[in-house]
């Protein structure tokens, strides 16, 4: 099972909405989402979509990024309505000091299945993490991988491990892709059963780090995934006229035909490249969200395509 982690910002949402509509019999995937938006009409419409198609997922409720850090209980009353008609497992954010905040606020709320995710400070032989990791109501739990005595620990618990890995690797300017064309980013989807994880996770085609907003850029960068034999790689498409940021709708021109060229002649496509390939030929801009939202759904459509054979 694939855990991708999502933020809930607009177009992160809007991408899970789009694949799970069109997915929902043959999904793989098992959202993680962390909301970061005090705004939460997006968030409510991902929820339905989700419950409606029946697609099960993970909701943070002690989120760290965003505008809702430390306001868990505001962001629990604010969704009360459609979490409650969702089919949604409670997550939560270990750190290094909140174990037994968790573990109060689990039976607080009768909470019976519960995923953790555990923040790279945490100690894993805490005593308050080692008594939150022993409750019956703790499930999956989500870590990076390089703690082999804790992945035994969890195996001894009878907990499900789901690995998380940060494979994005981000530049400080869409120009910087141009060195760097095409890389490799994943192979998880193919041995994460062969290491004994009950599921990967990663950040999709977004980086780990938390960014809010930005400026229009002077280059324009598309980031799509495909596989290469046994392994995901992604291929970053950057426009040519990059001194300013001028005619972005010229920009992005140039940035998608070498996307839809390139997945032409794999051949490969999925509805993301599809929209992405009606957007160049009816002369759209779109827009940089719904850029965003293309590379993340075309991920999602890849892994659980990958995932639907190997079943």
């Amino acid at each position: 099972m694939y855990y991708p982690y999502l933020r809930g910002k607009q177009f992160e949402l809007l991408a899970l909405r789009e694949f799970v509509t069109n997915y929902a019999g043959t999904c793989h995937v098992f959202p993680i989402i962390e909301p970061v938006k005090s705004s939460f009409n997006s968030m409510k419409l991902a929820i339905k979509k989700l419950n409606e198609v029946k697609v099960p997922f993970a909701f943070i409720i002690n989120p760290k990024k965003g505008e809702l850090v430390g306001k868990f209980e505001t962001v629990l009353a604010e969704l009360d309505e459609v979490l409650s008609e969702a089919k949604w497992t409670p997550a939560y954010i270990v750190d290094y000091r909140n174990s037994k905040r968790i573990s109060e606020h689990i039976n607080e709320k009768n909470y019976i299945s519960v995923m953790l995710i555990c923040d790279e400070s945490v100690d894993t032989n805490q005593p308050a993490f080692k008594q939150l990791l022993e409750m019956n109501q703790i499930i999956k739990v989500v870590f990076a991988d390089n703690n082999r005595s804790f992945k035994r620990e969890l195996s001894r618990l009878q907990k499900e491990a789901i690995r998380i890995d940060d494979k994005f690797n981000a530049q400080k300017r869409n120009s910087d892709y141009e060195n760097i064309p095409e890389e490799q980013f994943s192979e998880e989807v193919f041995y994460y059963n062969e290491d004994n994880f009950a599921g990967f996770s990663d950040y999709t085609v977004l980086s780990s780090e938390y960014i809010e907003g930005g400026m229009l850029p002077k280059a324009l960068a598309i980031h799509f995934t495909y596989q290469k034999n046994k392994e995901i790689w992604i291929r970053h498409f950057v426009s040519d006229t990059n001194d300013d940021n001028s005619n972005i709708q010229g920009k992005f021109a140039e940035a998608a035909i070498k996307a839809i060229q390139f997945f032409d002649e794999l051949p490969y496509t999925n509805n993301a490249l599809e929209e992405l390939n009606k957007y160049f030929k009816t002369e759209q801009y779109p827009g940089l969200g719904v850029l965003k939202k293309l590379s993340i759904k075309s991920h999602l459509e890849l892994i659980n395509n990958i995932l639907t054979i190997q079943a």
